[in-house]
């Protein structure tokens, strides 16, 4: 479920601002801005699904699940091939991700 909750929220974050970035970029309709702000409020609400203690820890270690994702929506949507700096900074995004997640707790944390 948690690792679901991230990816669905990957995906809506990263459609939500992409639609921006069509308008404002790209010289796309302002009518983009309607899916992207639905997008944004999908990836909020998908965030709150996360079985976490604290907004914090997980929105932390979302960043690891959005920088991953990131670079397959640049390689998948936009037509650009990571290089290998992009590969090893998701690697090392993801390990962060899972010391979050992960890591022992003690009882009051």
């Amino acid at each position: 479920m948690t690792l679901a909750a991230y990816a669905l929220a990957a995906l809506a974050e990263i459609a939500g601002c992409f639609a921006f970035w069509a308008w404002l970029r790209l010289g796309r309709s302002v009518w983009w801005t309607l899916p992207g702000l639905a997008s944004l409020v999908a990836f909020a609400w998908l965030l709150t699904l996360i079985p976490a203690g604290h907004a914090g820890r997980a929105y932390a270690a979302y960043g690891g699940v959005y920088i991953t994702a990131a670079i397959m929506w640049l390689w998948a949507v936009e037509s650009a091939r990571p290089d290998r700096w992009d590969l090893v900074g998701g690697a090392v995004a993801l390990a962060g991700t899972a010391i979050i997640l992960f890591g022992p707790r003690s009882a009051s944390a």
